[in-house]
């Protein structure tokens, strides 16, 4: 089978909000629109953002790698998002995970390349 592309299609009960959140914390660029679905590429991935979600809580599965843990909570928070664990250090080393929920009830994780 030959796959064309592979994306991630979360739901949103407001897409512009969705959108915004996406495009602000992770600079998302938007690559296609249609009445139903916003498509946007973050570092090489496509997550499809579809309309009529009704904003409850959803894991997603989804893990965005970022340098600092700690930094990228805080845009998350300062972009409207939740944290539901704090970063913690672990064995002495700086935090490498922080999970986190978008403004349309999303769950996600933030992470940190391990050393």
């Amino acid at each position: 089978m030959h796959v064309e592309r592979l994306k991630y299609i979360i739901w949103s009960a407001d897409r512009a909000r969705a959108v915004t959140f996406y495009t602000k914390v992770f600079g998302g660029k938007i690559i296609r629109e249609n009445p139903a679905v916003i498509d946007l590429e973050i570092a090489g991935g496509i997550i499809g953002i579809h309309g009529g979600g009704e904003g409850k809580r959803t894991w997603t599965g989804m893990s965005f790698q970022v340098p600092d843990v700690i930094e990228g909570a805080a845009e998350i928070v300062a972009a409207g998002g939740q944290l539901l664990r704090e970063p913690q250090p672990e064995n002495g080393e700086p935090p490498h995970l922080a999970m986190c929920v978008d403004t349309e009830g999303n769950e996600f994780m933030l992470s940190r390349k391990r050393s």
